[in-house]
């Protein structure tokens, strides 16, 4: 009796696991149609396969190694789209990276600025200069409502990548709208290159030298490279640092005469006194190289108002870029320099002085001493004195720039 109870109990115990797991299996069913009844109208694994494949590709476009000489638009804020197709349109070469634009009009009034950022990543030196500057920029910026801070970076892959995350924290406080745009430095050397070429041998160290670089002579081509939309620029060096409002600089280009093409400040210090030597010497009543007010002392590029609309437009400036006639002034003038776009400046000044606009020694006052301490400390002075207020302090050769 005891012995068919057990075996009673057993068997009932099996019949409910069996139950169990059928039930289970059922359900597992069940669940499998679900998915793919309910889901072939939104997502089935054919989907989800070719969203995954397609997530990859976009992760492999946005590389390192990605093409910048296209506007790939990196970052365009909710309501930027139309934009993004305006700029598309105007032909700009250059990858936007964030900007603060997406409430603005298309009438917007732009004020483009630019500055070369290569190599920053490789030197914390630069990465200080352009804190100060960037900082200070901000600090003093005013703009009016309608108007819009470009900042134009040319830049190799890894400084861009430094340079975003330093704009974020530098622009953080910026009370005014902006945009910015960063370019290749390879595809703008690229479209350089055939213009500046003949240029190089004058005005560069060497070969391999700093200035020996096709994309240190942007400025004097810049008309040709950035596109025709575009009139004024303010190119300017990392190490600056802005004691007033950077649009009233801008304010400037009204107060070119006629044939004028850029806007420079004088060199402060006697470089090309030294660089014109073997000229002064054949031509000892001459004022090239000579301290102002009624010298000819030359330029300095760390601030600079190009009117491209101006220079699209100058037959005279755009027959001194021939190849030839550059090297005719080099050599009546005996000129070998080292400085790049400067240089050329200077030495078509010499010639040509009704394409400048001279800015006033306060929007590029220059720190520099290292000709004082190198034979010239006798008339030093006479070319470093800046009389006026300084709106921008260049801590040019690593001078240190004096607290506000």
């Amino acid at each position: 009796m005891g012995v068919r109870r057990l075996v009673a109990r057993i068997m009932s115990r099996i019949s409910t696991f069996r139950s169990y797991q059928f039930v289970l299996l059922l359900a597992a069913a069940l669940a499998v149609v679900a998915f793919y009844y309910f889901g072939s109208e939104k997502e089935n694994f054919s989907s989800t396969t070719k969203r995954i494949k397609e997530t990859q590709a976009s992760l492999n476009t946005n590389r390192n190694d990605a093409d910048l000489t296209v506007d790939t638009g990196v970052s365009h804020p909710a309501g930027s789209e139309e934009k993004r197709e305006e700029e598309q349109d105007e032909g700009e070469e250059g990858e936007r990276f964030h900007s603060r634009t997406a409430y603005s009009g298309t009438g917007d009034r732009r004020y483009n600025i630019l500055m070369m950022f290569t190599k920053v990543d490789k030197s914390r030196s630069l990465q200080d200069k352009f804190r100060v500057a960037m900082l200070s920029m901000v600090k003093h910026g005013r703009f009016m409502e309608g108007e819009v801070l470009v900042l134009h970076f040319v830049s190799d892959q890894a400084s861009k990548k430094l340079g975003e995350r330093m704009l974020q924290e530098f622009l953080l406080n910026a009370t005014f709208k902006y945009e910015v745009v960063f370019h290749d430095v390879l595809a703008f050397a690229q479209k350089l290159f055939p213009i500046v070429e003949a240029m190089q041998k004058h005005f560069s160290s060497g070969s391999g030298a700093y200035y020996s670089d096709a994309i240190f002579f942007l400025s004097v081509a810049m008309h040709h490279i950035m596109p025709e939309s575009l009139n004024h620029i303010v190119q300017l060096d990392l190490d600056l640092k802005f004691r007033t409002n950077i649009r009233d600089l801008f304010q400037q280009f009204a107060q070119f005469p006629p044939g004028a093409i850029i806007g420079i400040t004088r060199e402060m210090q006697p470089v090309y006194r030294h660089t014109f030597w073997q000229y002064r010497k054949e031509n000892p009543q001459t004022k090239v190289g000579e301290p102002p007010p009624d010298g000819q002392p030359g330029f300095n590029s760390g601030v600079m108002l190009l009117d491209l609309h101006a220079m699209r437009a100058s037959t005279l400036y755009n027959q001194l870029l021939d190849p030839s006639n550059v090297a005719k002034l080099a050599d009546q003038y005996r000129f070998r320099g080292h400085l790049g776009d400067q240089d050329f400046f200077t030495m078509i000044g010499m010639e040509h002085p009704e394409l400048f606009y001279s800015l006033a020694c306060g929007w590029n006052r220059q720190l520099c001493t290292w000709w004082r301490d190198h034979g010239y400390g006798h008339i030093f002075q006479l070319y470093y004195h800046c009389h006026g207020p300084v709106y921008i302090y260049h801590g040019n050769c690593n001078s240190p720039i004096p607290d506000d």
